[in-house]
């Protein structure tokens, strides 16, 4: 009988809303990672903000750093944001944050990791911002392309192949079976990973 109840859905349903919860914590000790990683990404004039979650969003919220964030992890040349004009007026700056989300999400971070634009501009949840540029510390840490500035140790490999190696049918199963896995990593397959050596020796 025991058994039984332990493997209907509503438990696992409860659980996961738990983590959802811890998730949406902002974190202030993330946020100086967050922000020291991208002082060096981003090298020269940036000034580091004031702790705190209100200056980080006020830091961010133009959309300036973001762009040039993503495109530092691109070789000169190849950046996907050409034009980053620096400007007040609120619409073109909600411009520059959406097209820095849309160059995350080509660089290969995952839509669900992915925030709103009003999260960053209105400061509804800096967490879910947070949890954005993780994933792309992590993808530009896990593709070792020489792009990457600052400490290895700051963000977590990734041990799921990349995007771009998989059809989109692979890419539909792949998204059913990490929902189940709650994102863990435990169902990283190691074919991925050597398929991915593989791909670079060739190019």
């Amino acid at each position: 009988q025991r058994a039984a109840m332990a493997n209907r859905g509503p438990s696992y349903g409860l659980s996961r809303e738990v983590q959802e919860k811890i998730e949406q914590k902002y974190d202030p000790d993330l946020e100086q990672r967050l922000v020291g990683w991208i002082l060096l990404q981003c090298g020269e004039d940036l000034e580091r903000p004031p702790a705190g979650k209100d200056n980080f969003q006020k830091w961010l919220m133009d959309g300036t750093i973001l762009c040039r964030l993503i495109n530092s992890l691109y070789p000169k040349g190849e950046e996907p944001i050409k034009k980053i004009p620096e400007t007040q007026m609120a619409f073109k700056q909600m411009e520059k944050i959406s097209q820095f989300l849309r160059a995350a999400e080509a660089y290969g971070v995952v839509t669900t990791d992915i925030f709103q634009t009003v999260d960053l501009w209105e400061g509804k949840d800096m967490a879910t911002v947070q949890r954005t540029l993780m994933a792309l510390g992590s993808l530009a840490v896990t593709k070792d392309d020489g792009h990457y500035r600052g400490d290895l140790e700051w963000f977590h490999r990734k041990a799921q192949g990349y995007r771009r190696e998989f059809s989109q049918e692979q890419l539909r199963q792949g998204r059913s079976l990490i929902g189940l896995q709650m994102g863990s990593n435990r169902g990283a397959s190691q074919s991925g990973m050597t398929g991915y050596g593989m791909h670079r020796q060739i190019m």
